[in-house]
């Protein structure tokens, strides 16, 4: 087992390495003719001839295959193993290759799946802003008919538990109301789950394109006449566009064609990312709907954006269990060795617990590994103890929840805080108002979570993890923590920052009756409730009044400005963007939702260094 994981470790590193020794990719020539380029395909950056390095990365990537992939039959030519295609039918025949190779790829996974939807309406000012909004959170099969199971029970109205045969896709008119299928929204992962095909399909080249350092060739795609789709899924119309290296669609854009009666098939746009050798996983869904020009009657308005992530969640199959034991012969013999008095067993008790809720959610999809975010989030917490000589017989940590609705809490010293939160806050100032909150629960003694200790009360299933895990204060624990916690603040380095506290929470209360699912936490305490701020209300009045004119005055983000999740592993970083000039009010979008534009590299390529903390924390235009 040993020299069996040995060799698969050195073949993952001959794979990084023979892919860091790649020629770059040399910058596209001049844009051939439709007539040149439906008869011939441009010579991609890679060799036709197989190289030792394309050896070793064919090898790295067949050894790397998700589990299950090959099972039922032989395994499938690696892309750099097969000879390059040379006319533009070619290329058609090797991204519908791919695709059915992807599908069956990921055929035994269950990615998390979030889709947070903003209903729109006309604002003078502002143009398009949220009127409503809905939230769902669930796991997906990616098997035979993309399934899935609801982490939100019951907290839809009208919106039932059931197989993807008996849904509609995106939505559908019942009583005159709209009600949005969470897997609609998640259906487009693929182009055509079934009969992705020349026989079903017309497939028109376009253009050559680059979308961040991926060189594509783009295709327009639609059905055949008479070509009927054999389920409610209707059939995919729009664009993909395909990496020439290997042949993978990266992104499609487009709907679904006939729409049945009475319902709707929403637009969509769908990014992959390369987060394993030879392919390209779904990562990222945009929709919208809604034309706001003079005169136009919206029966439908909404944006809406779906992330997916947790590819590679552990199963606790009895393989990964087996190769995880480990015995070790450890003996304490130090002369300090001693029974622990009460107090320590009580301390002893709620690391337990805090440890089994860490590890659970972390399990299940929610909690983001520890990593880069955390530390930024830790320099924060550490500025608040340092200035106001916080001494605790154990460290505070920190976590991402990788979730959308703002919310944090805190179990035994671990402080949780989620990504949706992270993104919208606009400085280093607000995100240690937030922080300290939790940290003043830690300071006072408000541990809750130690029933958790436990072990028998982790045994759920990962769908049902709201149910069986929350860390809610009660009232008068929730007005002691703010009474410290500006005490925590007027103590810090962020004392004199205040005013941009008081922005944020002002442009929350803006925006809190209108986004009741945002600020509808699941595990922690909400920071508004039935559409009034109720956290850290004394700072809400300090600082200038709320004023969209002025350009400077941002008091609050877009969603997804701060944090991007890595959808294999659930690593959160922070995200890498330049400053961009506001030049507008509506280029504010305060707590709203945008489209993704990811900038696409192939898996192992080298990206710059992480921003340094201060820049990412201190940035006000994340836009």
């Amino acid at each position: 087992m040993r020299t069996w994981k040995w060799m698969f470790t050195a073949a993952l590193l001959v794979s990084v390495s023979a892919a860091a020794q790649q020629p770059s990719e040399s910058q596209p020539s001049a844009q051939p003719n439709a007539a040149a380029a439906a008869s011939s395909v441009p010579t991609p950056a890679a060799s036709d001839a197989t190289s030792p390095a394309q050896t070793a990365d064919a090898q790295a990537a067949q050894a790397s295959q998700p589990q299950g992939s090959q099972q039922g039959s032989a395994p499938a030519p690696t892309p750099s193993a097969l000879p390059q295609p040379t006319t533009m039918d070619q290329v058609v025949d090797r991204f519908i290759e791919r695709e059915h190779g992807l599908m069956k790829a990921l055929s035994n996974r269950t990615p998390v799946v979030e889709t947070y939807l903003q209903d729109l309406t006309a604002d003078p000012q502002l143009g398009p802003v949220p009127s409503g909004d809905h939230y769902f959170l669930g796991r997906m099969d990616m098997g035979i008919q993309v399934d899935r199971k609801d982490y939100l029970k019951d907290k839809e109205k009208g919106i039932g538990i059931q197989g993807m045969e008996t849904r509609l896709l995106g939505g559908f008119h019942k009583l005159y109301k709209v009600q949005y299928e969470p897997t609609g929204f998640s259906w487009m992962v693929y182009a055509d789950r079934t009969d992705f095909d020349r026989s079903h399909y017309e497939f028109h080249y376009i253009r050559r394109e680059f979308l961040g350092d991926i060189r594509c060739l783009v295709f327009d795609v639609t059905p055949k006449k008479n070509s009927k789709s054999s389920g409610k899924g209707g059939r995919f119309l729009g664009r993909v566009w395909v990496e020439d290296q290997d042949y993978n669609i990266v992104r499609l854009n487009g709907t679904y064609a006939p729409a049945p009666r009475n319902s709707y098939f929403f637009h969509m746009d769908s990014w992959r990312l390369n987060l394993i050798p030879g392919y390209w996983v779904p990562a990222y869904i945009y929709s919208e709907e809604g034309d706001f020009s003079a005169g136009v009657k919206n029966k439908l308005a909404f944006k809406a954006q779906t992330r997916i992530w947790g590819y590679d969640l552990k199963r606790g199959d009895k393989d990964d269990e087996l190769t995880q034991i480990r015995v070790d012969s450890v003996k304490d013999e130090t002369a300090t060795t001693q029974d622990a008095s009460p107090l320590q067993a009580e301390r002893e008790w709620q690391q337990q617990a805090e440890d089994n809720v860490i590890e659970r959610l972390t399990r299940a999809g929610l909690l983001a590994p520890e990593g880069d975010v955390d530390h930024i989030l830790q320099t924060v917490v550490n500025n608040l103890e340092v200035t106001n000589n916080i001494d605790l017989p154990r460290p505070v940590r920190t976590r991402v929840l990788l979730t959308a609705p703002l919310e944090t809490f805190s179990v035994g010293n671990t402080i949780v805080i989620s990504r949706g939160l992270i993104d919208v806050l606009p400085d280093e100032a607000s995100l240690a108002a937030v922080l300290s909150h939790e940290l003043a629960h830690i300071v006072l003694g408000h541990n809750l979570g130690s029933k958790y200790a436990f072990n028998d009360r982790m045994l759920f299933s990962d769908d049902s993890t709201y149910n069986n895990l929350g860390f809610k204060h009660i009232p008068e624990e929730e007005t002691a923590a703010d009474k410290k916690a500006i005490d925590l603040l007027n103590n810090s380095p962020y004392a004199q920052k205040l005013d941009n506290v008081g922005l944020f929470l002002k442009a929350l209360q803006v925006r809190a009756p209108q986004l009741s699912a945002l600020l509808t936490t699941h595990l922690g305490n909400t920071l508004a409730e039935n559409g009034t701020v109720s956290r850290l209300t004394a700072l809400a009045t300090k600082g200038p009044a709320l004023d969209n004119n002025k350009l400077d005055q941002v008091a609050a983000l877009p969603l997804g400005g701060r944090v991007k999740i890595n959808p294999w592993d659930d690593k959160a970083e922070m995200v890498k963007t330049a400053p961009v000039a506001i030049t507008s009010a509506r280029d504010k979008m305060p707590f709203e939702v945008t489209p993704f534009y990811p900038r696409l590299a192939r898996f192992g390529a080298s990206t710059p260094s992480a921003a340094p903390a201060t820049s990412a924390a201190n940035s006000n235009s994340g836009n």
